[in-house]
């Protein structure tokens, strides 16, 4: 596979581990997809692709300027902390996580932390699920069955995320080396829907720019929380629905403001896409890409609200065992219920975007911010109908994006037989690297193998194939995703005495709302580490109902959260899934 090497990388006959050994360099990039090269004066493109149209990206290097660690605005500092009490609970500033030394694959040793030289420092953010909640396609009214179904916070999802930008944004350094930080990687489902108005916002607030949350009527929010429906949390009226009955508050005004224009910063530094399921296929199931009356009713005004029971747990259950996934059911249950639905206003970038368009929008200048070009992907994807690629992290460390979604539908996950083939070839041409793989889907969830249906011969392959892979390359250090919307961090035994750490972050989603810093740092004693920190957004932990402001909005987006009926109180994971140092032997 070709390979764009740095500076460092081209000196005649020096390892590049062996140099950054000897020097104590932090070789971190900080630039827009660029990469420098010995006989060049200047910055140029840099992108190449190997025969299957997988892309190799490579940044710019930044001066070595090693920092104090910086723990301010992390979760080492404070974490928001419920109140006491049943019923509503509002949310508070409280004590810090502290760091859990994890041995199980190395003995961390004594000294190390004067020893050690930072390899690579950077940002994970995981299932933003950016909602666009007027769609007419969303599930809110199975809320009948299943109190899961629907969550009071969906419509405040832009407002939450841009927050969480702008804490990425005041990080002046990692916390524990000090080392810059070098990029952000997003591990899928950043959509909810496949909408293309949820993925416009969301590369807006990536990159920056001005939001307007609202879809169908540009002047009034039209969708279940003004529908007058018990089930579901009405702020701005009076009725005593269900969540208010549990102690939510009456907010007048509260959609209004949650549908007002947002302004995003954009990341300060480059980022980089990796695809989920809710990405990649209508409400993250369903592989009806060109099924015309499912995308008639998108950008139509016509929306189910409210269904029984009894009708709503069968459609759960068909979704749950994976009964429907080119969505045929589906689109005959709506068939069904046409004359329940309530009249919207109907909107065209409601339509669900195909995965060219995907890779197409996020080439567009209009969203490169801090860059690279393409956040990883690149036109020979768009060729080659592909969405992983690897990218050049520092002169001694790549990384790899996968595509775990299935095609063939259903919301967990598997790897084409092409892209395993790639993923072990590019691992194997860059054995002198440390390797950091990315996907949206877990080892655990990867366990659908369902053909594509562009690639009909082609097998699937699960979870455990994936390790197999991983575990027989000695440059692997981590496979960082998402999915779960839960924190877990497992340790794999490859072949031989190689290990690695598989790193699951919780979701922005749902409480406790979280991102993750990572840092790679050589103990220079025969051991690595990876220290693992979660951050919280910018937005104030304790709230005001009488703030409807950009700000307060997102504050109130994390108190809904926490108090969404039935919210899982095991997201935030154990001591030892948050704020970590990983120990691992060297490879």
């Amino acid at each position: 596979m070709p390979r764009i090497r740095s500076v460092t990388g081209s000196t005649p006959g020096v390892h590049r581990r062996t140099m950054l050994a000897a020097t104590g360099a932090v070789a971190l990039a900080g630039g827009v997809g660029y990469a420098l090269r010995p006989e060049e004066a200047r910055a140029t493109p840099a992108v190449a692709a190997d025969a299957e149209g997988a892309a190799l990206a490579s940044s710019r290097r930044a001066p070595a300027a090693p920092l104090a660690p910086y723990t301010r605005g992390t979760t080492l500092a404070a974490v928001a902390t419920p109140g006491s009490g049943s019923g509503y609970r509002r949310l508070g500033e409280g004590p810090g996580w502290q760091r859990v030394v994890r041995g199980e694959l190395a003995a961390a040793k004594t000294g190390r932390a004067g020893r050690r030289t930072a390899l690579a420092a950077f940002v994970q953010l995981t299932d933003l699920h950016l909602i666009d909640t007027q769609h007419p396609l969303r599930l809110e009214y199975l809320r009948s069955t299943d109190i899961h179904a629907w969550r009071p916070q969906e419509a405040l999802t832009v407002q939450g995320a841009t927050a969480l930008v702008e804490r990425v944004n005041a990080l002046r350094g990692a916390p524990v080396t000090g080392a810059p930080l070098h990029f952000a990687m997003t591990t899928g489902d950043n959509t909810d829907n496949n909408s293309r108005t949820e993925l416009e916002w969301f590369l807006k607030v990536m990159s920056g720019g001005r939001i307007s949350p609202n879809s169908g009527d540009p002047r009034h929010y039209e969708g279940v929380q003004n529908s007058g429906l018990k089930q579901y949390w009405q702020p701005d009226a009076a009725t005593s629905d269900a969540d208010k009955r549990l102690g939510f508050p009456h907010l007048e005004g509260f959609l209004a403001a949650a549908i007002r224009e947002v302004r995003s910063p954009g990341l300060n530094l480059p980022w980089y896409s990796t695809v989920g399921n809710h990405d990649a296929m209508p409400l993250g199931c369903y592989a009806s890409h060109g099924d015309s009356y499912l995308t008639e009713l998108a950008v139509g005004g016509r929306k189910l609200m409210e269904l029984p029971a009894a009708e709503a747990a069968r459609l759960q259950n068909a979704l749950k065992k994976d009964a429907d996934p080119r969505g045929t059911q589906y689109r005959e249950f709506l068939r069904a219920h046409s004359r329940d639905m309530r009249a919207v206003t109907p909107d065209e970038n409601r339509a669900p975007f195909t995965p060219a368009e995907y890779l197409k929008a996020h080439l567009d200048p209009a969203h490169l911010g801090a860059g690279p070009v393409g956040h990883g992907y690149s036109t020979a994807n768009v060729d080659a109908g592909t969405q992983y690629y690897s990218f050049r992290i520092a002169d001694d460390v790549l990384g790899i994006s996968l595509d775990t979604t299935d095609p063939g539908g259903h919301y967990e996950g598997s790897v084409g037989a092409a892209q395993l083939r790639w993923l072990e070839r590019t691992l194997r041409e860059n054995a002198d690297s440390y390797a950091l793989v990315f996907s949206h889907h877990t080892s655990k969830t990867m366990d659908n193998t369902r053909p594509d249906p562009a690639r009909p011969g082609e097998r699937r392959h699960d979870g455990d194939d994936v390790l197999a892979v991983l575990g027989a390359h000695r440059n692997v250090l981590a496979w960082v995703n998402g999915h779960i919307h839960r924190n877990a961090i497992t340790p794999h035994r490859g072949s031989g005495d190689h290990s690695f750490w598989e790193i699951s972050t919780a979701s922005h989603v749902d409480h406790p709302q979280l991102a993750r810093v990572i840092e790679v740092a050589d103990n220079k004693d025969g051991t690595l580490s990876l220290f693992t920190t979660l951050v919280e957004s910018s937005a104030p932990s304790r709230t005001d109902f009488t703030d409807l402001s950009q700000t307060g909005l997102a504050a109130l987006y994390r108190e809904l959260s926490l108090n969404a009926p039935g919210a899982r109180t095991d997201l935030a994971g154990e001591a030892g899934d948050r704020n970590t140092e990983l120990v691992l032997k060297k490879g």
